[in-house]
């Protein structure tokens, strides 16, 4: 398992993070989704050999949501 965290500037409330939680969530080889709203960052733990994280960022930004940098 790899896990990333990546910088979402603009999740603000429970909505944001329900959303990039379900999109990120439903992706083949992601185990966790974690959205912290203090740090505005998301936290992916997955399996690389079943998911890039270049699709974990589609899915985040196909919320319209901007991922920032990883941290």
């Amino acid at each position: 398992m790899v896990q990333e965290v990546l910088s979402v500037p603009d999740v603000t409330c429970n909505h944001c993070v329900a959303a990039i939680e379900g999109a990120v969530g439903g992706l083949q080889g992601v185990q966790s989704v974690t959205v912290d709203l203090d740090r505005k960052d998301v936290t992916i733990r997955f399996d690389d050999g079943q998911v890039a994280r270049e699709e974990i960022v589609t899915a985040i930004q196909g919320e319209g949501y901007e991922v920032a940098h990883v941290g």
